[in-house]
């Protein structure tokens, strides 16, 4: 087809295209119309940067949040979803902001086990490795096998340090990015034995990704873990609290191995709804789980849709308790928290749930900011990788984001502001011709509207751009810059004096021995009644 174009200031546009409307805007303020407004603006900016002080405190906590699949775009076109442009997300507000570089060894686009090897480990490895550097070979039964092949975790680090750790994650706790914590495994996808089956790997030989988190060293020293997937803890038969079934094929119970194993060293708790995490005595707790869907947990928009507010906690809701429960650790703590289901939207075209949940990250992250000091926290959020998400097409000020941006001057046809370069969204906005449908037909208001997508495929891809990294607290200046991904514990780890930054390892004097603790006493009494 010949085209016909011809430009106009800014817009370009077909002759024939249909009744044409010059631009119009939406001002949240007049005084936006003012050069002086900006001007000010800036100014003042300037001086807060002029006035801003480094902390160089020494860090005794940290919290490391991750939004998985949080891109820029998402980010941006989040804070339209929250009220405006000029909206900034709680930590847009950090001082201080760096971007990684989020490939894997052998791949230009990574998955969020190597990304989460990477900014937990500070080892960058293979496509789909968990815990292991390079020299693994991904989907290798038995990779995990080789100790030499293993990589520690910050979380290993801050507990040799006797610092508490704790994992949060909205997705299953076997998950990937979750499971870098305390899990080596040479495939992401085996959280119980049965995906372990169904890859032909024998598992009465090898331990999967649940089994891991129970019995590794890693695992056994957590004082948190609250997230979704309990299927991969439960036998076939077994039935947990929500009517739904196990998948583990050899029949064991590894929640009520973790309370066994757990009651050895203290009071353990489990819980699987919000009502059992809200009513936890956080004073009497030495260890939590809490396990609060049979998969991944629902997104926070499908909660309030089905009105399941006293059944499923929020993000915000499992930090909460989270810091209140590691707070009591006088040596200081390491918690991870993912915001799991932005990925998961994104991969299925849901961008309004994938606004949604970013902004609940967002909210998670002020509540700790303001439950912890700056003085000595250090909070780092970031994102594993970014997704084919754009946020486009010039719409004007104002704009609903998940509504349409213009109408396009080649097919004459409206487009959405936000759109996928790949995904199941082509699926549903193109005819069995392949024509694109138009989408004033859709129904916006519905949050599970797949958005439109060019090329189909039935889960959108992960992007290879940057992402940014956002720092406040004790020595946060130090994420200013551009660096690999990898950079990222090691940093964390020089200000919280751990792993290769360690002054000393205090865990060995610090943690309690039975048996040392029998022999002191043992003399002292010898003494006594001498």
């Amino acid at each position: 087809m010949k085209r016909s174009i011809f430009f106009h200031t800014d817009e370009y546009h077909h002759k024939e295209n249909i009744n044409y409307k010059p631009r119009t805007f939406s001002f949240k303020d007049e005084k936006e119309r003012q050069p002086e407004y900006w001007t000010t603006q800036g100014q003042n900016f300037l001086k807060e940067l002029l006035n801003r002080q480094e902390n160089t405190n020494k860090a005794k906590n940290v919290i490391f949040f991750m939004g998985d699949g949080m891109s820029f775009a998402t980010i941006a076109a989040t804070r339209m979803y929250m009220g405006g442009e000029e909206i900034e997300l709680s930590f847009e507000k950090f001082p201080y902001i760096g971007y990684s570089k989020t490939y894997c060894v052998d791949s230009q686009v990574a998955d969020s086990s190597c990304t989460a090897t990477a900014y937990l480990s500070g080892v960058k490895t293979n496509f789909e490795l968990i815990g292991l550097n390079a020299k693994a070979k991904a989907g290798n039964c038995s990779a995990h096998t080789d100790e030499e092949n293993h990589v520690d975790s910050i979380a290993r680090w801050a507990q040799k340090s006797c610092r508490s750790t704790g994992l949060i994650t909205t997705t299953t706790v076997t998950n990937a990015s979750p499971s870098a914590i305390y899990a080596h495994m040479g495939h992401r996808e085996w959280e119980s034995d049965f995906h372990m089956e169904r890859h032909n790997c024998n598992s009465s030989e090898y331990q999967d990704i649940a089994e891991q988190l129970v019995y590794n060293v890693e695992g056994r020293n957590l004082k948190v873990i609250l997230g979704g997937g309990r299927s991969n803890f439960l036998g076939e038969s077994s039935i947990d609290e929500e009517n739904q079934k196990g998948n583990r094929l050899d029949g064991r119970n590894l929640i009520d191995e973790w309370k066994t194993e757990k009651s050895k060293d203290g009071q353990a708790t489990y819980v699987f709804d919000k009502n059992g995490l809200r009513n936890v005595d956080i004073a009497k707790t030495d260890y939590l789980l809490g396990l609060f869907e049979h998969g991944y947990m629902k997104y926070n928009l499908d909660v309030i849709d089905k009105n399941l507010q006293h059944q499923e906690p929020t993000l915000t809701d499992m930090v909460v308790t989270a810091i209140k429960m590691l707070q009591k650790e006088e040596n200081g703590y390491f918690l991870f928290v993912e915001g799991g289901m932005i990925d998961q939207a994104h991969h299925y075209g849901y961008a309004e749930i994938a606004l949604d949940e970013t902004k609940q990250l967002s909210e998670a992250v002020e509540v700790a900011r303001h439950m912890t000091d700056t003085s000595d926290t250090l909070i780092v959020v970031t994102s594993d990788h970014s997704h084919v998400f754009t946020y486009n097409g010039q719409p004007p000020r104002g704009n609903d984001v998940l509504g349409i941006a213009k109408v396009s001057d080649d097919d004459n046809i409206p487009y959405m502001t936000l759109s996928y370069a790949n995904g199941p969204g082509f699926y549903v906005t193109h005819d069995e011709e392949g024509t694109r449908i138009n989408p004033e037909t859709y129904d916006t208001t519905n949050p599970f509207l797949v958005h439109p997508s060019l090329v189909p495929i039935v889960r959108d891809t992960h992007a290879g751009e940057d992402v940014g990294v956002w720092a406040s607290g004790p020595m946060a200046h130090l994420f200013k810059g551009h660096y690999e991904q990898n950079a990222i514990p090691i940093i964390m780890a020089y200000i919280l004096e751990i792993g290769p930054y360690a002054v000393d390892e205090k865990c060995a004097s610090c943690a309690f021995n039975p048996l040392m603790f029998l022999t002191i006493a043992t003399i002292f009494i010898l003494r006594i009644f001498k």
